[in-house]
């Protein structure tokens, strides 16, 4: 007799709570091995393939491609042990038999992940048991192995055949979170609802339609004394509602909490980066990997933190505390077709142009490839955000929080400058840093942002420094 386990989509770090199905790897009836791949996920921060804990035979699947799952909902079963049909779990060629416990007769243990999820030891076995369903035939191209296993229907749950709704009291027919997270959210009441699923199961289908339902009567009902909304009135186009979920969703939640939490202010200056770009025209042309601009700036941003290193930091709210850091973890922005994301750089501080640049091509073809891990998207002490490839001049940034400042980097285009005391077209930057007033005065900022300047303006500042 077969073990039945259930695998549920694990905790993938970094406080992520739900994750959207982008693609199953295996297929109802595939043998699969211990840590093997079976699904890919994308959270609010990256593409991930999750591994499955256990090896034997996929029983069922739950949830289609483009389904949102929160953490803890079941991802699949497998069957560990032997099978309805008397051959081994996990055993492609049909032979052997399953051992057994001779004095129980009962399924040996789970054979143990090496890949620790959280949730998901590395070699105790789940307590929790099923019973393997029985070989059933195939309907309508589909056997019942393939469908996810549910509750049983309480006998006072609603019929798509009957056209019954759930007593008040009663159990309503309901399995997915996402579905009662739907309704709730748009204050839909599910006892009302007839579902249209196997036994009245309410789906998702029909959380939607009873929406929709709902929005036309409101746009057509003339016996309410309430004004009907200017949105809704006839002849105006639809109005058009994008959830707030998966990275613009992250970013939407960053963004709010940062503005929220952090007292930010900002200053900005204008600087000639001639001189800069002449050196970085110098380099290249020196022979080797060639230096990115955003090399040479990130290269002075760790030199002005070694300066002014109250920036380095972030603010333990609870203990009322500003941690300062030793190391920089350079975070940069970087816009991809899944929004903006913002790799970070470890230890920037100890790396030279050369393999900043490097650094930075490696993150951000992952980020637009979407590759990204969790880990490489957290832990930045400071970034650094050039917004100048978009043909911008200046911006006020917001604080990638619990960072305590931000730096800003506008297009560098030429402009009349006075240089050397006459009237001069030079290539000109706008600088703008944002900090976080609690760890610093406009003192500290300022000192900071002229040392950034001054070595745009003069690279050799930068190597009197080192």
């Amino acid at each position: 007799m077969a073990q039945v386990l259930e695998f549920k989509l694990p905790d993938l770090g970094e406080g992520l709570t739900e994750a959207e199905i982008v693609r199953w790897l295996v297929e109802v009836g595939d043998v699969v091995a211990v840590d093997q791949p079976v699904v890919e996920v994308e959270t609010a921060k990256a593409m991930v393939e999750v591994p499955c804990p256990y090896g034997g035979v996929v029983t069922a699947r739950f949830g289609e491609e483009g389904t949102e799952l929160p953490v803890g909902a079941p991802l699949l079963t497998v069957a560990v042990g032997e099978t309805a049909d008397g051959r081994p779990a996990g055993d492609g060629s049909g032979a052997g038999t399953a051992g057994t416990d001779g004095a129980s007769g009962r399924a040996p243990a789970a054979e143990g992940s090496g890949n620790v999820l959280v949730g998901y030891g590395t070699s105790e076995a789940p307590a929790r048991r099923r019973r393997v369903r029985p070989a059933a035939p195939v309907v309508n191209g589909r056997s019942r192995a393939q469908e996810p296993l549910r509750e049983k229907r309480p006998a006072d749950a609603p019929s798509a055949r009957t056209g019954r709704t759930a007593p008040a009291g009663g159990p309503v027919p309901v399995i997915s979170p996402l579905v009662r997270r739907l309704a709730r959210q748009n204050g839909l009441d599910l006892r009302k609802l007839t579902g249209s699923g196997p036994d009245g199961l309410i789906l998702r289908a029909d959380v939607e339609h009873a929406l929709r339902a709902a929005g036309t009567q409101d746009r057509t009902d003339t016996t309410t004394a309430t004004a009907v909304p200017a949105e809704a009135s006839a002849g105006t186009a639809p109005v058009t509602r994008v959830p707030l979920k998966g990275i613009r969703g992250a970013v939407a939640d960053k963004l709010s909490r940062s503005r929220t939490e952090i007292p930010d202010a900002t200053c900005w200056v204008d600087a000639d980066a001639t001189e800069l770009m002449r050196t970085r025209a110098a380099m290249n042309a020196a022979g080797g990997p060639k230096i990115s601009v955003l090399a040479l700036l990130a290269r002075i941003c760790t030199a002005a933190l070694a300066r002014f290193p109250e920036l380095n930091a972030s603010v333990d709210t609870e203990a009322r505390e500003i941690v300062r850091y030793a190391d920089v973890h350079l975070g940069f922005a970087a816009q991809t077709d899944r929004g903006l994301v913002v790799p970070v750089v470890r230890d920037a501080h100890t790396r030279n142009a050369e393999s900043l640049t490097a650094e930075f091509a490696r993150l951000t073809e992952a980020a637009r490839a979407g590759t990204l891990t969790p880990a490489q998207l957290t832990g930045g002490t400071f970034t650094l955000n050039n917004y100048g490839v978009f043909g911008v001049d200046g911006s006020t940034p917001i604080i990638n929080h619990p960072e305590a400042a931000m730096l800003g980097v506008g297009r560098i285009v030429p402009k009349p400058w006075v240089h050397e005391g006459e009237l001069a077209v030079r290539q000109v930057v706008q600088l703008s840093l944002t900090f976080d007033h609690r760890v610093c005065d406009g003192g500290t900022a300022g000192g900071f942002l002229r040392y950034v300047a001054d070595c745009v303006e003069q690279p050799a500042v930068l190597l009197r420094t080192l």
